[in-house]
């Protein structure tokens, strides 16, 4: 399920491709996924999804939005590179600032995936200030300089605006992530190309023992893995130097060769505040991202009345005039059903399509197993085939208003010398909520009473 089904799912709703009986047969059909609403619109929108126009607003909208993604990142990769080039920036003659690297490599991350948590929790509120500080949030901007013809296609095109928050979260984790791989790239370019010597000043009073001490809690994702990407406090002491003059300090010259290992503690910080957590960070969003892409799905106009067509029996509401008790005549066939079970072994019918015969057994309210369609463009090998199925009692539907004809007779023939029982059922038109008159049914009576065998039955 993705952003493409949720565009599919808006059009399809829209066109309207399929009738309350279509989708109740899709739903009999699709009985392994009832009570998954999701999957069951899935499914639905994939066997819909050819009666669209081509080319499908779906794919556009998304090959669109992945362009519009795809440059952003590029973007954030190379503003990534640059503002490493820049705080790594070495000419020789003064040493490289740590704490400015350590700040964008591990502060502005964590602040950034607060700012994440907060804009998550008002995700649901259009006019959330947080997701327009997002860099994605430049899709909107962008997507106005669309084509026309794209444009004038999304014009009556809507989005959830939960989706879309959760939309722009998700895709802003992905530009952030570049920008971040833009950075370790920088550092490692940066240590392999260059002998840099790295040091820390601020104008905060800080002690190399609390910065060792602080810096040590940092390291702990990797201090048992990898020790020698945990600054020492030696290290911290010789790499601390004040601005106040021209030169570094002899004592600072003379461990020259020991400020490179800086690098160690700055790329492990890059690789997991910056890259490790965020990459966290979007298996998060993306669970959340789902969540809101199932809740859109199912707030879309149109798709609980589609849900209740697919899931909820065709009943007629009006008299059943058929279930009162019939008394035969003289004239009349003898072995008449007044009423039928709620099951049967079989259902057959004669020349009606499989899915329609589901549908008339919900609507009868009656379970079966197995369900045949016999007659119609059957061979009779294909008809033989069925009959060889069949067992115990067969429920045997037949349309009301077309007489019975020798195919059926010698049909019903075979039927019974295999089964126990046939109740053959006229069934009428939708129009009558499938009830068969009585001059039709009357029709039928007659057939049968010529045929005159005992296991074959008449509902009336």
């Amino acid at each position: 399920m993705n952003i493409r089904s949720y565009v599919n799912l808006y059009e399809l709703l829209k066109i309207t491709p399929s009738t309350r009986e279509e989708n109740r047969a899709f739903g009999i059909t699709h009985v392994m996924l009832k009570n998954r609403p999701i999957d069951q619109l899935s499914a639905w929108i994939e066997e819909h999804k050819h009666r669209l126009k081509r080319p499908l607003l779906s794919e556009t909208f998304s090959s669109y939005l992945y362009r519009v993604t795809f440059i952003l990142v590029l973007i954030a990769f190379a503003l990534g590179l640059l503002t490493g080039i820049g705080l790594l920036s070495y000419s020789g003659r003064e040493p490289v600032n740590v704490i400015y690297f350590i700040a964008v490599v591990i502060f502005f991350p964590l602040f950034t995936m607060l700012l994440t948590f907060l804009a998550m929790i008002r995700a649901s509120s259009s006019q959330n200030v947080l997701i327009h500080l997002s860099p994605a949030f430049w899709l909107e901007k962008i997507l106005s300089l669309m084509p026309a013809k794209m444009e004038e296609r999304l014009q009556t095109f809507q989005i959830n605006p939960l989706l879309t928050n959760w939309t722009i979260i998700k895709r802003s984790q992905i530009i952030v992530l570049f920008f971040s791989f833009g950075l370790l790239l920088a550092l490692l370019g940066a240590v392999v190309t260059k002998d840099i010597a790295f040091a820390w000043s601020t104008t905060l009073h800080i002690t190399p023992v609390a910065l060792h001490d602080f810096l040590t809690i940092l390291a702990l994702p990797w201090s048992e893995f990898v020790p020698a990407a945990v600054p020492s406090l030696e290290l911290i002491q010789q790499s601390q130097y004040f601005r106040l003059g021209e030169r570094l300090n002899e004592e600072m010259i003379a461990h020259a060769s020991q400020l490179g290992e800086w690098w160690k503690f700055l790329a492990f910080s890059t690789l997991f505040y910056a890259i490790v957590l965020r990459l966290l960070m979007f298996v998060f969003v993306s669970f959340g991202y789902r969540r809101a892409l199932e809740r859109s799905l199912l707030t879309l106009k149109g798709t609980n009345k589609l849900l209740r067509e697919i899931n909820e029996p065709i009943i007629s509401t009006h008299a059943k005039r058929k279930e009162s008790t019939f008394t035969p005549n003289e004239k009349s066939y003898a072995q008449i059903v007044n009423s039928l079970d709620a099951s049967y072994d079989c259902i057959h019918g004669w020349a009606i399509p499989y899915k329609k015969l589901l549908l008339l057994g919900d609507s009868l309210q009656i379970i079966a197993p197995n369900y045949f369609e016999a007659g119609g463009t059957n061979s009779f090998d294909e008809d033989a085939e069925i009959i060889s199925k069949s067992h115990g009692e067969v429920l045997l539907l037949v349309k009301a208003w077309e007489p019975p004809t020798m195919d059926f007779i010698d049909y019903l023939n075979d039927l019974v010398d295999k089964v126990d029982k046939v109740i053959v059922m006229p069934i009428g038109t939708k129009k009558n909520g499938y009830d068969a008159s009585d001059k039709e049914i009357d029709v039928w009576d007659s057939k049968l009473s010529v045929l005159r065998n005992m296991k074959v039955w008449l509902k009336r």
